[in-house]
């Protein structure tokens, strides 16, 4: 018995813009203004339009409409470290603002090298990206990427860094106002020896909060100790080696410039067989969900991570749009978050005794 031959089904020929103006009887022009979401199309034309693309299940050719607009509705960011846990909710802020407004969003990781960063940038240019978000590297760009980027004209906004010979628009924590803040804690809580584990110096960020420990220090009339300053690079390693450098020296509280330098410091102390807050108040810059399970629970300077990303996305859209105005430099408050690290020390200043959180009290009775 002959087998009965069954013929392969045809791939659907995708619809077009053409069968859209067919099925709804109306012209190509109508059928991209409504898919452009231009203003000028009456109601029942729209409905129209938008019933026959459902119909036939069209979809916009997104390689065409970006060369004909010039504009490919994508933005490019370049973070330095995408494994610091501080990072994936900035990109998270930055992609839902992004595609809000119609963009989609390209995530490179430079491992904060210059090297690295130049040629993501070069990168995303060849990629036609309509403008990018940056947190730079240390060091100055090289001419011929300088030169690159001026032909092109792509608008870029830092993020958390500062950068001016780029761009005057940025969208930062306030991070001289959380090391005040941190240091002003330490100082309540009756710290007088107080250590600084910063970022390297060489970032802008990194100053801001070294700025803020040494005013901090000096407002509380406490004494700036260059034993006690150890600069380390945000992550775990030099945390850990700056804890075993500054240890040795007996501070008394320590202010960390952010969350991987802090864990590296307590894996440091963990080998000293040192205790917090017995032997040392601790303030850490970021918080997390899962600080809860650290003890003590960690005092820390909360940073807006996803509202850093979102206003910097909606920022670079603007000058994407053609929003050529004043540079823009926004400053996100920080917010202090008083936990156990700090411990408990009733001190008399002016014959006042110090108001000192109620979670500090509970520690200082178990």
């Amino acid at each position: 018995m002959p087998s009965r031959r069954t013929n392969p089904k045809k791939p659907t020929k995708a619809a077009s813009i053409s069968d859209v103006a067919r099925e709804s009887g109306v012209s190509i022009f109508t059928v991209s203004a409504v898919v452009n979401n231009k203003s000028h199309v009456g109601k029942g034309l729209r409905q129209r339009v938008e019933n026959a693309i459902r119909k036939l299940n069209y979809r916009p050719n997104l390689i065409a409409r970006s060369l004909i607009k010039q504009k490919t509705q994508t933005i490019g960011m370049i973070v330095p470290d995408i494994a610091n846990p501080f990072f994936p909710m900035v990109v998270r802020g930055a992609e839902d603002a992004a595609q809000k407004q119609g963009y989609n969003l390209l995530l490179c990781n430079s491992d904060d090298s210059l090297a690295k960063e130049e040629v993501a940038i070069e990168l995303l240019l060849s990629k036609r990206v309509d403008g990018i978000l940056l947190t730079k590297a240390a060091g100055d760009f090289q001419p011929s990427l300088r030169k690159m980027i001026k032909e092109v004209n792509v608008p870029f906004v830092l993020v958390m860094r500062t950068y001016p010979q780029l761009t005057k628009d940025a969208v930062v924590s306030d991070d001289y106002q959380g090391a005040y803040e941190a240091v002003c804690h330490l100082a309540r809580s009756g710290r007088r020896r107080i250590a600084l584990i910063s970022g390297p110096l060489k970032i802008s960020n990194a100053k801001e909060r070294w700025r803020g420990f040494r005013d901090a220090l000096e407002a509380k009339n406490l004494p700036y100790d260059p034993e006690l300053v150890v600069e380390g690079d945000y992550r775990i390693e030099s945390g850990f080696r700056a804890g075993h450098s500054l240890l040795s020296h007996r501070p008394d509280g320590i202010y960390v410039a952010n969350h991987l330098m802090t864990v590296g410091l307590l894996k440091a102390v963990e080998e000293m067989g040192l205790k917090c807050p017995e032997d040392f108040g601790l303030v850490s810059f970021d918080d997390y969900p899962w600080l809860g399970i650290f003890r003590p629970r960690l005092t820390t300077v909360e940073l807006p991570k996803h509202q850093l990303g979102s206003e910097a996305a909606e920022l670079l859209i603007q000058r994407i749009a053609g929003n050529h105005g004043k540079p823009v430099l926004k400053k996100l408050l920080p917010e202090l978050r008083i936990r156990e690290s700090c411990g408990f020390a009733q001190f008399v200043s002016n014959g006042q005794h110090a108001n000192v959180p109620e979670s500090e009290q509970v520690l200082t009775h178990k």
